[in-house]
């Protein structure tokens, strides 16, 4: 992309910002111009609707950034901020996300109301359609689901349902097959069915937990396990053993790594990314650039070598041309990354390809679909 971002022909200091944040019934003020900055893609004066916005995006021939002027910048990007709940609402919804998410807040829900065992076919109605959301839902925007800024009250039936999604990827990266994967996308989402008995307060809590309170919340594992008496027992086991650690120091048994199935090693990579990414009562979200990094960092110690590696190589292809939060608050659009320096990928802000750093960093993703 050119980092000349002032327009020959008038003079104006021009901003890059991404195609997505216009919306319609949004009234452009002011010129806005192609990715190279110079062709006029719609005159200022125009009011938006979904047509016009289609048409800049044909003529801008894929590219997901446009020229603005500054006030139209700052304008967009207001506007962004105000509709990103609204956004999101809008893309869980078209994907089938919400339908999931609801439904399996309704089973935690009997959980802790009934403490009754799980029974396997409700279970499975819910992941056999998660597990075809893979299949019709383009990896990125999976991504965007996983990596949104959501609720904090909602994320335990998020987390079920981003850590099933998230085992059911990593299935596929590593080359598995369909019933392989279908039993990846169940237990991700079973794995923390016994966090449904563990004192709200305890999970929800904005602080770190005492030692005592600790331990009470581990047993979450152990509840899982004791829930799932209905289902095989690499299901159960998979959902005991996913805070188990590769060098035996994890719980509830600290099993040695040959004890550790590959589907609990699989779902503890998918629990500690989601874990991190997620905003919770007790800490803000992370950018899955740091995480990953983080998650290199673990190889070896919690987490399986190989599955961090193919997990680390593979996710940042489907961050690339998304919306991410800079650490001084601006909007960039993620251009490249360095598979040796994850943590600080590219970023394009105000027209320029800048690389990120400690000072200078990704926060967090900017739902937008």
């Amino acid at each position: 992309m050119s980092e000349n971002n002032n327009n020959k022909s008038s003079g104006t200091h021009l901003h890059a910002i991404s195609v997505d944040l216009m919306r319609s019934g949004m009234e452009i003020q002011e010129d806005i111009y192609a990715s190279d900055a110079e062709r006029l893609l719609i005159k200022g004066g125009t009011l938006l609707d979904d047509r016009k916005i289609s048409m800049v995006k044909n003529l801008n021939k894929g590219n997901p950034t446009i020229y603005v002027s500054e006030k139209t910048y700052e304008r967009m990007l207001g506007l962004g901020a105000q509709t990103e709940t609204i956004s999101r609402q809008e893309m869980e919804k078209a994907t089938g996300y919400s339908d999931v998410k609801d439904e399996t807040l309704g089973l935690l829900d009997e959980i802790s109301q009934k403490k009754k065992v799980l029974q396997q076919d409700a279970l499975h109605s819910v992941s056999e359609r998660l597990s075809n959301k893979l299949d019709e839902v383009a990896p990125s925007k999976i991504l965007s689901l996983v990596n949104a800024l959501a609720p904090v009250d909602e994320y335990l039936q998020r987390h079920c349902v981003n850590v099933s999604l998230l085992n059911g990827m990593l299935g596929k990266w590593l080359g598995m097959g369909k019933e392989d994967i279908d039993r990846l996308v169940l237990i991700g989402l079973l794995h923390d069915c016994g966090k449904a008995l563990i004192p709200p307060q305890l999970l929800n809590v904005p602080r770190k937990l005492a030692a005592g309170e600790y331990e009470v919340l581990k047993m979450h594992a152990v509840h899982s396990y004791n829930l799932l008496a209905d289902f095989p027992e690499p299901i159960r086991m998979a959902a005991r053993g996913h805070h188990e650690k590769v060098d035996a120091s994890g719980y509830p048994d600290g099993l040695p790594p040959v004890k550790i199935s590959l589907e609990a090693r699989i779902t503890a990579v998918s629990d500690i990314y989601d874990a991190m990414v997620s905003r919770r009562a007790y800490k803000g979200p992370q950018s899955p650039f740091g995480v990953l990094a983080t998650l290199s960092k673990l190889k070896g110690t919690e987490l399986d070598s190989t599955l961090v590696d193919t997990f680390v190589q593979n996710m940042p292809k489907e961050l690339l041309e998304r919306e991410v939060v800079m650490s001084d608050g601006k909007i960039g659009i993620v251009h490249s990354f360095d598979p040796n320096d994850i943590e600080y990928p590219v970023v394009i802000v105000g027209g320029r390809a800048i690389k990120s750093n400690k000072e200078w960093r990704c926060a967090s993703m900017h739902t937008r679909d």
